[in-house]
């Protein structure tokens, strides 16, 4: 039987230092999801990785940000490894920065607003 010591070294060391996000399954997920979205729906979006999450950029089809409908950035989910949650953030294309938009417990709850987007944050 192992010693206090060893116990609680072995029970708050992590056996795998992969860290979970990004990986592969959740960006195809994030991928299926915005095809559901309510608006733009006849360009097709790109997810890819980021550190510690994805980053969705799209056509601009508006011409509102690209007046040559460039790709834009539409949204940023960050994964908190501290507080186990995920940041959904969209970007003021104005002052070039990204705005903490809401936290939610799970990926797919933070896909609700980026799909209804009724203010037109994320698809501008």
């Amino acid at each position: 039987m192992p010693d206090l010591a060893t116990f609680e070294a072995t029970r708050i060391t992590p056996t795998c230092n992969v860290p979970p996000h990004p990986n592969d399954i959740d960006r195809r997920r994030i991928e299926r999801a915005i095809e559901e979205r309510i608006r733009y729906r006849y360009v097709i979006p790109e997810v890819s990785a980021i550190d510690d999450g994805y980053l969705v950029r799209s056509p601009c089809c508006s011409r509102n940000i690209d007046a040559s409908g460039g790709p834009i950035d539409i949204a940023c989910f960050v994964y908190n490894r501290l507080w186990s949650n995920w940041s959904l953030q969209y970007r003021d294309h104005t002052a070039g920065c990204w705005i903490h938009h809401s936290d939610h417990i799970t990926l797919i709850s933070a896909l609700g607003p980026l799909l209804a987007d009724p203010s037109r944050l994320f698809w501008p």
